[in-house]
């Protein structure tokens, strides 16, 4: 049979429809191996006692819940309707905000076991408008993926030495054109000559503006024997969304970018640079004045910290990238206007103290 998404399911035949067609599987392949031997039964009508009673069950549930639903959303549209005094103004809104998030919860309890969500979820076909897809979502991120971050931003001191802390609430993905890059993964300076693009993940609804930094920690100064700090990119007023995921920091507008993309290199005699990435939330939906900041800021000397305390930005976000020294790194830095190129850090040698030298006289 020809190859289709719904039913390849050996790594060969997936590999073949990766190149021929440039489509990925659908599921796993457990499942696409029984469409392909089964019959094409819907999923919802499998002939299987168990199955269909424990559906009648489930589809019970649902319609209490339902109910619960509507009493719910009867209950905020009658509070939305009485007017209150202008200093109750707040805790009114509160209260609906409130109510709001617990009727997403019914929702959620309402299909979070039925088995055709959970199959479309698994498809990568659910909705993320929805509250129910969100919570899926969310917890398949926190299970593995959040993990994998925490262990890297924490296992290469990102934070503290970038920010003292984070908590990130939603998933930033990192690619460079077609390649996707693993947190903590090292780049090829001409891969990371261009700007990258980033897929930001929210797991709970609405809009929001967000500010996006990418810093190096490890810039060499010579004179203090010490580490300074490099900002490569920093853009502000992103509007995201559970569905509006898409960054692309090259076709970002003059309104939006503060500082723009700088190359990410390391000097000859370096280890390698930790090239940090943090969105940032801007409170309230605040939109920050960024060609008034480019004045401000500057790629060297750059102190997150500082920038995120002075517009009251809540980092909810990070990613990390790792770039070192290669054959391509004098080319990007000329290319760049970037002084340097031909520098090559070597260690100090360090005098041993003076009771500890030798005696001359060995040494005839």
């Amino acid at each position: 049979s020809s190859l289709s998404q719904d039913n390849v399911f050996t790594p060969r035949a997936e590999r073949k429809l990766l190149k021929t067609r440039g489509l990925t599987p659908v599921g796993s392949r457990r499942r696409r191996a029984a469409i392909l031997s089964g019959s094409r039964i819907p999923f919802e009508q499998l002939p299987y006692q168990c199955f269909q009673e424990a559906r009648k069950v489930l589809i019970q549930h649902r319609e209490e819940k339902v109910k619960d639903i509507e009493t719910e959303r009867q209950k905020i549209a009658r509070l939305k309707a009485q007017s209150v005094e202008p200093q109750n103004e707040q805790r009114h809104q509160h209260r609906i905000n409130s109510m709001e998030r617990y009727l997403d919860q019914l929702k959620i309890h309402a299909d979070v076991n039925d088995p055709m969500v959970k199959r479309r979820f698994e498809d990568g076909k659910g909705d993320m408008d929805k509250p129910i897809y969100r919570y899926l979502a969310d917890k398949k991120w926190r299970q593995y993926d959040r993990m994998i971050i925490m262990q890297r931003i924490t296992q290469m001191n990102v934070v503290p030495d970038v920010l003292p802390s984070i908590d990130p609430t939603l998933n930033v993905e990192l690619s460079f054109g077609p390649r996707d890059v693993q947190p903590g993964e090292f780049v090829d300076s001409r891969v990371s000559e261009f700007p990258a693009h980033l897929n930001i993940q929210p797991y709970d609804k609405g809009e929001r503006y967000v500010s996006i930094a990418i810093i190096n920690p490890d810039v060499p100064n010579v004179e203090a024997d010490a580490f300074d700090y490099r900002c490569h990119f920093l853009a502000s007023n992103i509007k995201i969304s559970p569905t509006q995921t898409s960054v692309s920091l090259g076709k970002l507008t003059d309104e939006q970018v503060i500082l723009p993309w700088l190359p990410a290199y390391t000097q000859k005699g370096l280890a390698y640079s930790r090239m940090s990435i943090f969105v940032l939330e801007q409170k309230d939906g605040q939109i920050l004045d960024a060609k008034a900041l480019s004045q401000r800021y500057e790629h060297d000397d750059f102190i997150l910290r500082s920038f995120v305390d002075r517009h009251a930005l809540k980092p909810v976000g990070a990613n990390l990238f790792r770039s070192r020294h290669d054959q391509g790194t004098a080319g990007v830095m000329q290319r760049a206007g970037i002084p340097g190129g031909d520098v090559e850090f070597k260690r100090k040698k360090i005098e041993p103290l003076p009771y500890k030298k030798l005696p001359g006289s060995r040494y005839r």
